[in-house]
């Protein structure tokens, strides 16, 4: 059509000057600049010649083109870019014919030269786009030769431009322009140019990094016909096959390129790279960088055919990885295995092709969005060295290092497989495990210290979750003992080298664990590191110089210089006033001490007291002698005193045995013996500090809570070895106890408080609080068990909460105070801290000493002080003391409003029902620690949820009875936030009410029947967790599982706060109730009730139900509870349940209504009705089965003709075994049944086949393994069924009674004997059985390479058809009309599928919607698109088309339309599809050709706009290649 536009033109006039005059005057439109250009290259066709032609064609050049390039004066509205575009397109190839035209070379060069000064200094400016297309223009027509420096320096700046170097501000559309027409237009001007490309990219100097593989490969893909040519192409340039650094560039785009055009290019590359090889047939290798170890690239051509496999699988698993989809992914994996198959030689065992090339493909799954293709992944990778062995690559390790652990620090990884039993551990954990063991061991022994000690490097360069820690963890100690790392790995590996650390190194690195989390005797840790230390003692490293050589000779010596050097006072500390040490020293002394003589202990072939004894005497000899001197020098340093002190506290809290071996544990029996003979000195010392104004500052009170905590130890000591009432600590603590209260009746003589008086008083309350806890646990301690008068007499006169002046400031000794840092504790927390010693020492008094305490105001102690407390006052102080206690030291008055609150509940509810809500902010604003708010909550639920208060308060149904309900309703909702908090109150309450039922009369359920509700909500309790929370738990159990083989199970004692133990605690309860009791009778059966209607609650929410959901969840659980409930009824008299039809005839007249239901009833419920029927003749022994037989012959012939095919399977199965029984009771009603039934098993048997019907139903289930009656009980219920079934269950098989576990052999099922899936068919079809293997076929969802990389392409939003791009034809799809962009999405897809010119849409701003780039697929980054509103400017449009030679098409039903079977589709043809709900309008189907319509069979009369487009671009792509190629290309 051009071209007869051209010669029309020509005809009317032969002046050149005169067409070209009338084409450059008036406005510069698009139409107007590509006339201009068909003319030109009509003229430059036929020749130049002599003439006016040439001069013609240099004033066109500078007049007009150039100027238009540069301003573009006039022409199109510049808010319409795709016009513009056109016009800048249709210009520079206007250029280059006039360049040509002129005939003198020099203009090319002078354009060239003005183009690129614009270029160079205005790369951000509008005038780049003009600049380049100047430069593709003219390029082709500067000569090698003389314009050879101008080539070089147009190549370098558009090399550079391609490249981005000057940064983000760069013009994005010049960037692209450079990469899709400056240099491909450069590549066609010879070798000269193509070199400076060459050289500009891969240069020595030239930067590389992550953000210089997209350009790159951008602009390789532009010149690879140049750089990768095939064989006998002319003008070709460097090979790219023989450099590193491009295979390099490839390789970052594969693996690493966050866009997918990225890796698209850098697949284009290899792709083209290996076709070129295999068609050169040269050999040849590119080295990696350094020239060791495999090529990565090679070629041989005496291997052609394994290179070409090799390679074809490589970009098939590339390809196939970019669509993020696992089932068709999973199917490609196996031939990844067949690539380390290819690539590893058999006969040397080395690498024939680089491993960066596998590397690249597990960088893409651990980098998808995907995680399931992470996971898959990273088990793929796990799995590598279990069927193969891997020759050593250093690369090999560095990816281990570096992508591998990246993607091994995402949590989610860790997740069980479907159908593993939680806290079985995750599979890829056990993977990584015995990978890492793996592959460590087959390092050679000069590279496992750098490989062992960048991993532990990276395990310490970031932030891991603790999920990953634990594992990779788990996995380094199970690496085999090496000699691996010295002194910079000790702090990280378990096992250092003996002969590169020290004995001090090693005890340095033990001090960074904590005793109370791992390294506690007894555990395996603490074993392992005993016989490291034994079997490495004489190799540890020495010191280099001095007298520390010989004292670290062995670890025995080393030891007892440490503890010498321990007690020694150092020099720098100072006397009374020093601070007391943070005891790190100790704790390493201590442990280093019991390591010594536990190292000692494995020495002996048996055990040996004596040896023992003499061994722990040797090191603590220095220590028992300070201890010794401490009663009777009242000179020894108080520095020393508190170290030796510390040290014994620490060896006696490091000493004790965790575990099953504490009973035998002789070492712990020697210490305490030991300490014990110490026991009198230690005593009479901590006697005189606190009783002889010893103390006087802050610091001081540091060294009162050291000695209360000896003081403490001495008497769990001496209670352990039998109390005695001549024992020193008896003596000492009977002192202390009225020493201390004689100081504080002197202190509070009114006298001026100053610093020494208020500490010695704080220190003196705090010693009076430790004797009475003291004397909870040895009531002995008490000397006037029946006179606590004393005691009594100073609290009374001791206001409550009574604050501690601040100490004056006039006095010298406090003057200190206000200067001293801020490492001592400030005067509030002291304060907090007496106030706390008060509430424990009146505590101790309302238990022991007054049990019942006056109920009113009015009543007095006899005898008693002036003022007196009564309970409501004492409640009041309670409330008082929590709003200025700290958190942390509010558990003494929770017991104190526990003795209070029930004396109260009655006279004073308002102030009860006060301290419950005080008593609950207080709860609520605690943080989630072990210390602070567990401790506190059980003290709240003991004195809130106390039996006596449960019961008072239901009785009068009061505001407390509802304010306790309300904090029972918080305490559930909160437990959502906290896990285990519902755990305490279910607990606590269960254990009370028992021990009320078991100690009361028969009304003694009474409290816990008005209280159900709680038992209701502990029955169906747990929440729905995140994912990520079911990690967690399923993680700790699996480290609970794990017993004594970790560590912390032996130090930490389990706090068992999962939700599941709610239900259990719950459910022994019920158990444990009597069902012969009347009261807890009524009690189950009222609590049955509630579980009916909270059933029926559930089953009419509104909320999404499916399985394992919350509301599915909940109705099992009800059920579960139920079932266990049903035994305990008497069968004599209904209860209430009973009566809304569960009870004899009417639960087999609803067991029969079940199965009336129409087709609309879920297929899981008619197969489970099913499964219940084929056990009839168990459930019915008290009925009249030949009856109930009968009935059940009909149901189940009835659903032995449904359309489904489970529910006929489960029918024929339900039929088979209910004949049978009616055979062995020779039912004669049934005997004109027997031809008929028999008939229809045999079919039945027949057409499905005993294998398919044993593969598809869960035949060891209900129907073979299963016994309605023998497996009733709770291991059944609760974790059998649930798990078998493939539901969720949280309650492990092992929580409960042996009479609770079933006898038979359904608990030895696995899930997969069980589950109901239809997977019978479906496995064999799949081959899933054996797994795919590297022959199957498999889905390639890819682009043709020929097509996949355009030579020329933009990067923008609007495209247009651009030469080099091969389409089947010039078909125009005009979407103007459509408005929804799902549709426009799918359309733009189709299109580029099937290679249509452009895409018309009516606004370009769809393409951002989400919906058109779901359905899109990126496809608008491919197609070329167009913008024309509608109507007006869709009318134009037709008839420029039509204009231009397309025959112009509507999709739609006419009275004259053309069935699409017999139409013939013109080369150029335009489609015009029709809105969605009106179709095309009449005004525009005057303007069409001709309509064709889709021949339809069906009752719907028409199709989606998009199905329909669809429709007729393949038809047309079908006729256009039928007319290119043949009917073989179809």
């Amino acid at each position: 059509m051009e071209r007869v536009l051209a010669e029309v033109l020509l005809a009317q006039s032969r002046d050149p000057r005169a067409l070209f005059g009338a084409l450059c005057r008036g406005e510069a439109s698009a139409e107007r600049v590509e006339t201009l250009r068909f003319l030109l290259q009509r003229l430059e066709d036929a020749g130049a010649g002599p003439g006016a032609l040439p001069e013609a064609a240099r004033e066109v050049a500078t007049g007009y083109l150039v100027p238009l390039l540069r301003g573009r004066p006039g022409g199109a509205d510049p808010g319409l870019p795709s016009q513009r575009r056109r016009v800048l397109r249709a210009a520079g190839a206007a250029l280059r014919s006039c360049a040509r035209l002129a005939g003198d070379p020099p203009l090319a060069a002078a354009l060239a030269e003005e183009a690129l000064r614009d270029l160079l200094a205005g790369r951000r400016a509008p005038g780049a786009e003009a600049a380049v297309e100047v430069l593709a223009a003219v390029g082709p027509c500067l000569r090698p030769g003389e314009d050879g420096p101008l080539l070089e320096r147009v190549a370098q700046a558009a090399v550079a431009l391609a490249m981005g170097a000057d940064g983000p501000g760069s013009a994005e559309d010049a960037e692209a322009l450079a990469a899709a027409r400056l240099l491909p237009a450069l590549g066609q001007c010879g070798g000269a140019a193509l070199r400076a490309v060459w050289g500009a990219l891969v240069a020595p100097g030239v930067p590389w990094g992550p953000d210089r593989v997209g350009p790159e490969l951008q602009v390789l893909s532009a010149l690879a016909e140049k750089l990768l040519p095939e064989p006998g192409a002319r003008d070709a340039g460097p090979d790219a096959r023989r450099c590193g650094r491009f295979w390099r560039t490839v390789q970052a785009g594969l693996g690493s390129a966050e866009d997918a055009l990225t890796r698209k290019r850098a697949r284009y590359l290899l792709q083209r790279a290996v076709e070129v090889s295999a068609e050169l047939g040269a050999d040849y290798t590119c080295d990696a960088h350094g020239g060791t170890g495999p090529s990565l690239f090679w070629w041989s051509e005496k291997k052609k055919d394994e290179l070409l496999k090799f390679w074809e699988n490589y970009v098939l698993i590339m390809e196939t990885l970019e669509g993020n989809q696992i089932h068709v992914i999973k199917p490609v994996l196996p031939k990844l295995n067949t690539l380390f198959e290819y690539a590893v030689s058999e006969e040397n065992g080395c690498w024939l092709f680089h491993p960066s090339w596998h590397m690249c493909v597990y960088k893409r799954m651990f980098e998808s969005e995907n995680k399931i293709l992470t996971k898959e992944g990273v088990i793929h990778f796990l799995e590598l060295y279990e069927s193969k062995c891997l020759p050593f690559s250093p690369d090999f390790s560095e990816f281990i290092i570096g992508p591998l652990m990246d993607a091994l620090s995402e949590s989610s990884l860790y997740s069980r497989s479907p159908g593993q039993l939680v806290g079985s551990g995750s599979p890829l954990g056990l993977k990584l495990q015995k990978f890492l063991v793996t592959y460590v061991s087959l390092l050679p022994e000069e590279i496992k210290s750098g490989f062992l000690l960048k991993f532990l490097q990276k395990m310490t360069s970031r932030h891991w979750c603790a999920v990953p820690v634990l594992f990779l963890s788990r996995a380094l100690a199970s690496v085999p003992p090496c000699q691996a790392l010295g002194v910079e790995g000790l702090l990280a590996l378990r096992d250092g080298p003996a002969e590169k650390v020290s004995l001090s190194e090693v005890s340095a690195f033990l001090a960074s664990l904590r005793q109370e989390e791992a390294l506690g005797r007894g555990t395996a840790l603490w074993s392992e590191l005993c016989d490291w230390l034994r079997g490495n003692e004489r190799y540890f490293r020495q010191p280099a110089h001095g007298s520390q050589a010989l004292l670290e000779a062995s670890l025995t010596a080393y030891v007892k210089n440490l503890v010498q050097e321990y007690v020694k006072s150092p020099a720098w500390e100072a006397g009374e006033g020093s601070l007391v040490p943070d005891g790190l020293e100790a704790q390493l002394t201590a442990t280093m001490v019991l390591l010594a003589v536990d190292v000692e202990g494995q020495k002996a072939q048996y055990s040996e007291t004596r040896r023992t004894q003499n061994v722990l005497r040797m090191f603590l000899d220095p220590l028992l002698d300070a201890l010794m001197k401490f009663g009777t020098n009242v000179y020894v340093p108080v520095p020393r005193t508190d170290r030796a002190l510390q040290l014994l506290l620490k060896l006696l809290h490091t000493c004790s045995l965790r575990g099953s071996r504490a009973q035998e544990d002789e070492v712990s029996a020697l210490l305490q013996n030991l300490v014990l003979s110490t026991s009198g000195s230690v005593s009479e010392f901590i006697l005189r500090r606190l009783t002889t104004n010893e103390l006087r500052s802050v610091a001081d009170l540091d060294r009162c809570h050291l000695y209360l905590l000896v003081l403490t130890e001495l008497i769990h000591l001496q209670l352990k070895q039998g109390w005695k009432t001549g024992a020193p600590v008896y003596r000492v603590v009977s002192l202390l106890k009225n020493a201390s209260i004689r100081h504080l009746q002197e202190t509070d003589s009114g006298q001026e408080p100053t610093l020494a008086r208020q500490i010695q008083r704080v220190a003196s309350m705090a010693t009076l609080a430790r004797v009475c806890e003291a004397v909870d646990l040895q009531p002995a301690l008490w000397q006037e068990p029946l006179d606590p008068a004393p005691l009594e007499r100073l609290l009374s006169t001791l206001p409550l909460n009574q604050m501690l002046q601040r100490p004056c400031a006039d006095d010298p000794e406090s003057s200190s105070f206000f200067e001293e840092s801020s490492s001592c504790p400030g005067w509030g927390r002291i304060v907090a801290q007496y106030v706390h010693d008060q509430w424990v020492c009146l505590s101790f008094l309302l238990r022991r000493c007054h049990p019942l305490v006056p109920a009113t105001e009015g009543d007095q102690l006899e005898p008693a002080p002036p003022t007196v407390w009564t309970p409501a006052l004492i409640l009041r102080a309670a409330l008082d003391a929590l709003s200025i206690l700290p958190s942390d030291q509010v558990s003494p008055v929770f017991c104190c409003m526990k003795i209070l609150v029930p004396q109260l509940l009655t006279s004073s509810e308002l102030l009860c029902v006060e301290s419950f809500d005080v008593a609950w902010r207080v709860l609520t604003s605690l943080s989630n620690t072990q210390q602070t708010f567990w401790p506190n909550l059980r003290a709240f639920v003991q004195f809130v949820f106390d039996d006596a208060v449960l019961a008072t308060a239901a009785k009068a149904k009061g505001q407390a009875y509802f304010r306790i309900k309300e904090i029972m309703y918080k305490i559930i909702e909160m437990s959502a936030i906290k896990t285990g908090v519902f755990n305490t109150l279910t607990s606590h309450c269960c254990r009370s009410w028992l021990a009320s039922a078991s100690r009361g009369p028969q009304g003694a359920l009474l409290s816990a029947r008005h209280y159900s509700d709680l038992l209701l909500e502990a029955c169906t309790f747990g929440t729905v967790f995140r994912r990520d929370q079911r990690l967690m738990q399923d993680v700790q159990t699996f480290i609970e599982n794990l017993g004594h083989d970790c560590a912390a199970n032996v130090v930490m004692e389990s706090t068992k706060r999962e939700d599941c133990y709610v239900r259990i605690c719950a459910i022994k309860f019920l158990c444990l109730l009597d069902g012969s009791n009347t009261s807890h009778k009524a009690f189950l059966e009222d609590l049955a009730v509630k579980l009916l209607d909270k059933d029926e609650r559930v089953s009419q929410a509104r909320a999404r139900y499916y399985a394992n959901s919350l509301q599915h969840r909940v109705k099992n659980r009800v059920w579960q509870a139920l079932l266990t409930l049903f035994p305990r009824f008497d069968q004599v008299r209904p209860p209430p349940y009973f009566q809304a039809g569960f009870a004899n005839n009417q639960f087999l007249q609803k067991f029969w209504d079940c199965f009336s239901y129409g087709e609309e009833k879920l297929k899981a419920s008619i197969c489970t009705f099913l499964s219940v029927l084929s056990h009839l003749d168990i459930i019915i022994q008290m009925f009249q089965k030949r009856r109930v037989l009968k009935q059940a012959l009909l149901v189940a012939l009835q659903w032995g003709l449904s359309h489904n095919f489970s529910i006929r399977l489960y029918a024929l199965l339900a039929l088979k075994k209910v004949w049978a029984v009616c055979k062995a009771l020779c039912m004669e009603d049934c005997d004109a049944w027997t031809a008929l039934i028999e008939c229809s098993l045999s079919q039945a048997e027949s057409v499905h086949g005993a294998g398919r019907t044993g593969q598809r139903i869960p035949g060891p289930l209900f129907f073979a393994t299963f016994h309605p009656l023998q497996d009733y009980c709770l291991e059944t219920i609760f974790h059998t069924l649930p798990r078998a079934l493939g539901r969720f269950t949280d309650i492990p098989s092992d929580t409960g009674p042996p009479w609770c576990l079933s006898r038979t052999p359904l608990r030895e099922l696995n899930p997969g004997d069980w589950s109901q899936q239809d997977t019978g068919g479906e496995t064999l079809w799949l081959g899933e059985a054996d797994g795919p293997s590297e022959q199957a076929d498999v889905q390639k969802k890819v682009i043709r390479g020929d097509t996949a990389f355009p030579t020329q392409t933009w990067s923008s939003r609007c495209r247009t058809v651009l030469p080099g791009w091969e389409v089947t034809g010039s078909l125009i799809v005009v979407a103007s009309l459509v408005d929804k962009p799902t549709n426009l999405g799918g359309l733009c897809r189709t299109c580029e599928v099937f290679g249509a010119s452009v895409l018309v849409v009516g606004n370009l701003h769809c393409v951002r919607d989400k919906q058109f780039q779901h359905l899109s697929v990126s496809a608008e980054q491919w197609l070329p698109l167009e913008e024309v509103g509608r109507p007006h400017q869709l009318t134009g449009y037709l008839q420029q088309k039509r204009a231009a030679g397309y025959t112009v098409i509507g999709v739609e039903q006419t009275a004259h339309s053309s069935d699409l079977v017999q139409f013939s589709f013109p080369e150029k043809s335009l489609l015009l599809l029709g809105n969605e709900r009106e179709g095309i309008p009449a005004n525009l189907l005057r303007q069409l050709d001709v309509c064709v319509e889709i021949p339809q069979q069906g009752v719907i009369r028409s199709l989606n706009v998009h199905v329909s487009g669809a429709l007729l671009i393949w038809e047309y792509t079908r006729q256009q290649l039928l007319r290119h190629t043949g009917p073989t290309s179809l």
